[in-house]
This record gives structure tokens, C-alpha cells and sequence, in this order.
């Protein structure tokens, strides 16, 4: 069956800004495109959007979700914070910034792993080892159970996150669906049993720049990362219980990955460096398709491997198995350039597709396996209150900084830096899917609730953009029909209908002393609409 028509100019306008830089089109942008009738208008834009600072932070919440990213734990002795990481925004800044500059992704994933190992590498790289710095911590230093359990946390995030493999099911006994042995989850434990976590001095001045290669006691004037321990081996946890051990396991990579069959084994320290090299090395069949697939959901609402987080055997076989090979392949050839990819994807005539589905495509493919048409999708927390605080004029070009709270009414920043707890999560975030930081994450789960409602008809968030939204349309048009129409464009990238402004007329076309009331009350409802928290 033939696929659905292309979508239109300003449905298509609106998608590519919200899913390459997480913010709708101004109405200047809007309208320029829309009055570029060449044939590389949509490329021009497409480039033009990639090349956005933007970009780093639209695409930053992917691999921080992968990587469990947080700010402190999710307990708390007393009013004791040793354990919280309060400069963990560092980290953040530095994957939006690698991001921006795009990174080779084999190159991202090595800095993450081992930057302090690394010739040639600044001392700025290292905030990128928060990768693993910024794990789940607990309290009972050296305790070998508590050791035991980081350990898991280490293996579960790079399998998972990296792989696509559930490495960390091996713990106990060999994997009971994937040709994953215990010996293969030990021998990644040793890498991290060699590792330390350790608060890094930051800031400038002579006393900062001696002590890098020193603990710092001062959270607040730190960073948590890692270095080299004492390089060794772990034995065999008999189901999982560290009082009963069996053979010692060399540090190494997971047997059915490594050359021939025959365990990788790492012998330069902890092994980082060579796990890094193991996981992005060309002859590896799983790193470059577990990211191309997690890129490819993000542009489509829907994964080729529908578990991008477990390629195992109880994982869903890929929709287009040569499709994934194809992008795959040609994404390392390319370099391993994240931009090249997204690039190739957005100007394909899949995505361009319309949402609007014909009568065959609906019949032959109720579910879209087949990519008949464009999934209309819903905006994640971040898009939806990224988009409230473009359409009012409010939000703030600061690239970078401390985390914010982002349903304070008077913060201006993105949802991007947001402070993100794993003792209490924002409820704004959490009442609206924003992942559990304790564990790694591999996709939104969208729910519709009650409370989702109320937020948006009672919070003072909503109803103070609301009334910016009231006043921003107000003063650059006059009449009626304008302010409406620009009320359309900056939260729809569309004009109204006649009905929609036969309507709008009835509502608002009041008295003075109702009108300012009205208009907020109007503005609060398309805020809080069903086409602007949906991508067409």
C-alpha cells in the first residue's frame, strides 16, 4: 500500500523545531519558511536547526534519561548530604555541549568512561566520567553488600544504556534467555570494583589546580567523578551472596561480544579504557544500532527494536531489520556523527508523512509497524512547558548553569535544568512522566490522569504564562482578528478557521472591564490543549 501524503508546510514547520531543538517555530520563522518556496528550503531549515545551541538541549534529555542522571539519593541519613551531588549540573552542561559540537558518539562514550585515562585530554573533560560519578551512592562505605549493589547499578546502566543487553540478570546465575554467563557480569563487576568514586576540587586558584589528584571534603565545591582504584578481580557471588564466593573472574568484556567467542580480558588497570574501546569497537553488532534505534524512536514515537533498552532473545524483533543494518553501518562510516544521522532521518519522506491516515493505511496497518504514516505524538513534560514559555516570549537564551525549579511561575530557563532528585522528584515532573532517576530509563511511559487535568486548569504556573500570553498578543496587535491569528500561529504554527474565529469572537468580543479576564481564561485553554501538547 502507498504511503500517506506528505504532511503540510506548517505541521511539517512545527514538528522538525520540536524535534530538533524542543521549541515551536516564532512566527517569523514560521513565515519565512513558508515563503521559501524552493527546493532546499526544508534542507536550509533542517541545517539551520542542527546547528542551533538548541539542539544540545532538546537532544541532552535522551542520554540523561539512559544514564539515571541526579543530583543526590534517594536516602538520606539525618540531615547528612555527604553523599548529594550539588555541582552534578557540570555533567549535564558537558553532554549538551558534546552534543552541540557533535561528538563523534564513539568518542562520547569514551570520555564518559575513562577521559582521566585518555592522552591528550584536557582536565575540563573529566566532569564527563559523572557518567558513572553520578550513580546511586549509599551510605555503608566498604560494606560488601552495599559495594556489591553499586557494582550492579554500574554493569545494568552500560549494558542496558549501551548495549541493549541485560548483563546485570547475570548476577546470581547465568542469564536464562541470552548467552550472558556470570562470569561475564563479575567480569564487568571487576572493572568497577577498580574504580573509586571521589569528590574532584573544582574551581579556579593554585589550590585547586595542585589538588586534582585529591579528594575534596566540600561537596559544594566539587565534582563527583571517578579514578583508578587498586586494580582487581572479583570472585564468583554465589546467587548473588557475597559471603558465599566461588572462582575469581578476570576483569573483561562479556564473552558472546568478544573475539572468536573468547572472553576480552582488560589488564590496563581498572579496565575502563579498554571497556570503552570494547563497546564502540566497529566489530561490535550492538552499540551503534542501540543508538540509532534510540534516535530513531525519538523522531517517530515508535522504536524499530520496540525494547531499546534489551536486544535479547525476550526482546521485540525489529520492524525493518535491514533499515536498522543500513543506518547502523552507514552511521559509523559517517563517523559516528549523531547530527549526519538525525539529518538523514528528518529529510527522509517517512518522516515527512502526514499523521492523517487513509482508509487502507488504517486497514493494512492499525498499528503503523509499517511506517504507512507519521505517528502524532505527545510532548514530553519538558516540550510542553519549553513550548508554554517560548509562545509567551519569557524563555531564556542562557545556555548552561545551576538546576532550576521548574514550576516556580517566575523561572524563565528550560526544563532541561531542572533539579533532579531522586529523594523527592519535582511532582510538575513526576505528575507528568518524567522517568525514575534511580534507575536507567529507555523511554517515556505516557499515562493520562486526573491530576494532569488539574494541574493545568489550577496551577499558578499555567495561569501566570497564561496571562504573559494575554499580554504578549496584546500588544502587538489591535484588533480582534490579529490577535487571534497570532495567538494560532505562535502556539499552532497554523491561522484559525472560521470557526475557531467565529468562536473566539464570541468569547472575548466583551466589555472592558471582562475582556482582560476573558482573554486569560481563552489563553489558558489553548495553553492547555490537545494541539499544543501533540506533534502532528
Amino acid at each position: 500500500f502507498s504511503p500517506t501524503a506528505p504532511a503540510d508546510r506548517g505541521t511539517l514547520a512545527r514538528r522538525v523545531h520540536y524535534d530538533l531543538v524542543g521549541l515551536p517555530p516564532t512566527p517569523e520563522e514560521l513565515d519565512a519558511f513558508l515563503s521559501d518556496r524552493s527546493d532546499s528550503a526544508y534542507e536550509a531549515l533542517v541545517d539551520r536547526l542542527l546547528a542551533s545551541p538548541r539542539f544540545g538541549e532538546k537532544w541532552a534529555r535522551l542520554w540523561l534519561d539512559a544514564t539515571r542522571f541526579a543530583e543526590d539519593q534517594a536516602h538520606i541519613v539525618g540531615n547528612n548530604k555527604s553523599l548529594f551531588f550539588p555541582n552534578a549540573y557540570l555533567y549535564r552542561d558537558w553532554v549538551i555541549n558534546a552534543l552541540n559540537d557533535d561528538l563523534p558518539y564513539d568518542e562520547f562514550v569514551r570520555r564518559q568512561l575513562a577521559a582521566d585515562l585518555m592522552p591528550n585530554i584536557d582536565d575540563g573533560e573529566k566532569v564527563a566520567l559523572g557518567f558513572m560519578g553520578l550513580g546511586p551512592k549509599y551510605y555503608r562505605r566498604n560494606d560488601p553488600e552495599v559495594m556489591a549493589d553499586e557494582w550492579e547499578d554500574r554493569v545494568d546502566t552500560i549494558s542496558r544504556g549501551l548495549l541493549g543487553l541485560t548483563v546485570a540478570c547475570a548476577r546470581c546465575h547465568d542469564h536464562k534467555y541470552d548467552a550472558i554467563e556470570t562470569e561475564d557480569y563479575y567480569a564487568l563487576a571487576g572493572v568497577f570494583a577498580s574504580t573509586e568514586m571521589y569528590n574532584a576540587p573544582i574551581g579556579g586558584g593554585e589550590k585547586a589546580k595542585q589538588s586534582k589528584d585529591e579528594k575534596s571534603k566540600a561537596p559544594k565545591s566539587a565534582m563527583h567523578i571517578v579514578r583508578e582504584g587498586k586494580p582487581r578481580n572479583v570472585k564468583v557471588q554465589i546467587r548473588g551472596n557475597v559471603k558465599v564466593l566461588g572462582d575469581e573472574v578476570p576483569r573483561g568484556f562479556v564473552r558472546i561480544l568478544s573475539a572468536e567467542s573468547q572472553r576480552q580480558s582488560f589488564t590496563q588497570g581498572s579496565g575502563r579504557l579498554e571497556l570503552a574501546a570494547a563497546i564502540v569497537h566497529r566489530d561490535n553488532p550492538l552499540a551503534a544500532r542501540v543508538v540509532v534505534n534510540r534516535i530513531w524512536g525519538q523522531l517517530f514515537g515508535r522504536h524499530l527494536v520496540g525494547t531499546p533498552s534489551n536486544f535479547g532473545l525476550l526482546g521485540q524483533r525489529p520492524s525493518h531489520p535491514e533499515l536498522l543494518d543500513d543506518l547502523a553501518v552507514r552511521f559509523m562510516d559517517e563517523g559516528w556523527s549523531l547530527k549526519k544521522l538525525i539529518r538523514e532521518i528528518v529529510l527522509s519522506s517517512t518522516y515527512r508523512q502526514s499523521s492523517i491516515a487513509s482508509r487502507e493505511s488504517l486497514q493494512r496497518d492499525p498499528e503503523n509497524r509499517y511506517l504507512s504514516r507519521t505517528n502524532r505524538r505527545r510532548l514530553t513534560v519538558e516540550g510542553w512547558r519549553d513550548g508554554v514559555l517560548s509562545v509567551t516570549g519569557r524563555i531564556s537564551d542562557e545556555i548552561g548553569g545551576a538546576s532550576i525549579n521548574v514550576d516556580d511561575p517566575d523561572e524563565t530557563r528550560r526544563t532541561i535544568y531542572s533539579r533532579v532528585s531522586r529523594f523527592e522528584l519535582n511532582p510538575m515532573l513526576s505528575m507528568f512522566d518524567f522517568p525514575d532517576p534511580n534507575i536507567h530509563a529507555d523511554r517515556r511511559v505516557e499515562t493520562i490522569t486526573a491530576l494532569q487535568r488539574l494541574f493545568h486548569l489550577n496551577s499558578p504556573f499555567v495561569a501566570a504564562h497564561a496571562e504573559q500570553l494575554a499580554q504578549r498578543v496584546s500588544k502587538h496587535e489591535s484588533d480582534l482578528y490579529g490577535q487571534v491569528t497570532l495567538t494560532y500561529k505562535l502556539l499552532f504554527s497554523r491561522t484559525p478557521d472560521d470557526e475557531e474565529l467565529a468562536l473566539a469572537r464570541d468569547f472575548l468580543d466583551v466589555g472592558d472591564n471582562e475582556r482582560q479576564q476573558r482573554w486569560r481564561e481563552y489563553a489558558q485553554l489553548l495553553l492547555i490543549s490537545n494541539e499544543m501538547m501533540y506533534l502532528d
